[in-house]
Formats: C-alpha cells, structure tokens, sequence
C-alpha cells in the first residue's frame, strides 16, 4: 500500500470522528491503568460495567490497595481471569504508592514493570493518558493491519513497529482508536462490512463481501 493511500483512509477516519478515544471509561491516568490491566481477555463493556461500581468506592492507588484482594475481587468478578487481575492490580497499587508517589508513571520502561502491565497495556496508557504516539496492537488492530495492507506483518511486534512507520504523522496520536474501532464495528473477524465501509475503495483486501 502506497503512502497516498494511507493518508487518505486515516484522513476520512479523522473527518468521520475527529476526537476518537478509548471506549473505556475513565477520569484520570491511574483509573485508565486500572481499567486497561482489567480488560485483558475481556470486553471494555464488561470492565466498565465493574468500574462503574468500583470507582465510586475506590479510585486511588491507596483506596484499591486498602481494599485487599478479596475485596477488589467482589468488584471485578464478572470478568474474565479476575483472580489473577486482582492481584496484579493490588500489587501494582502498592508499587504506585511506593515507587512513584501514587501517580502513574509517563515512560514504558516504569509502566511495563508494574504487574499485569505488558507492552500493550503500557501502549495504551502513553497514548491515551499521556499523548504520546504509540500504537498498541490488539485483535482488532493487527486484523486491519493485515487485512487492509495498511501495515502487515507476522506478529504484534512487526504490525506495532510498521504501523510507526507508515502512518503519516499527522495521524499518530489517533491511529490507534481509529484502527480499533474500524476492526471492532466494521472491519469484523468472521465477515467484514465491506459494502458499509469508508475505505473500501481504498483496502487491498481481496475477498470483498457487500455487506
């Protein structure tokens, strides 16, 4: 794919939704942390259906932490792997409060040694929370990638680092949500919606479907 092509499908996202952001709900960098940590093999409905709950209790490093485990675990067991996700939330609450006077650090290296947070995870907090242009690639995002030609490539890693690379810049802060929210609402695993797509004229999928 071309770089005029490129510009062009992040140019229609943008003038289609000119502020996309992350559909999970969140009012500070660290509730942000907490939600990202939990929705790791589940749904952003499901997590936001447990931190509208949660939040209101408990939306600090030192409130979480002072809710235990077992007592986080009442709030989030409704989603998927919630044992695990409890304790790293614990632990990582503990090492904010320790570590980085209770606020959520803005550099990979910091966020990616807190338990529960991997790369991806780190990816959407810098980019969400704090601005800066990294590209965390999930399901949906290495699925477009691929499919569209935007930025293919065999693993997470390669998808991550072309999608730096070719998308324009002017675009970077964005791209991430855009590209979500095309896999996840019309660039769908099992049958994409080509025939109610913005970019079809401009993917080199090759198995177009008119739905």
């Amino acid at each position: 794919m071309n770089k005029q092509k490129r510009h062009e499908i992040f140019s229609r996202w943008r003038a289609d939704n000119p502020h996309p952001t992350t559909e999970l709900e969140y009012d500070s960098p660290f509730e942000l942390l907490i939600a990202v940590i939990l929705s790791a093999q589940a749904t952003d409905v499901g997590v936001n259906k447990a931190t509208r709950k949660l939040y209101p209790k408990a939306n600090t490093p030192e409130a979480i932490y002072a809710l235990g485990v077992d007592g986080l675990k009442e709030y989030i067991k409704t989603i998927g792997l919630f044992n695990a996700k409890a304790e790293n939330v614990i632990k990582t609450c503990k090492m904010l409060i320790d570590e980085h006077d209770s606020q959520v650090p803005d550099s990979r290296e910091a966020l990616e040694a807190l338990p529960g947070v991997g790369r991806k995870t780190a990816n959407v907090v810098l980019n969400t929370a704090f601005g800066q242009p990294a590209m965390a690639v999930d399901t949906h995002i290495f699925r477009v990638s691929n499919r569209t030609k935007i930025a293919p490539g065999k693993n997470v890693n390669e998808v991550e680092q072309k999608l730096l690379r070719f998308v324009p810049k002017e675009f970077l802060i964005d791209a991430h949500h855009w590209l979500i929210l095309h896999g996840r609402y019309t660039c769908v695993a099992r049958k994409p919606k080509c025939g109610s797509c913005m970019i079809e004229d401009l993917c080199e999928f090759k198995e177009k479907t008119e739905f």
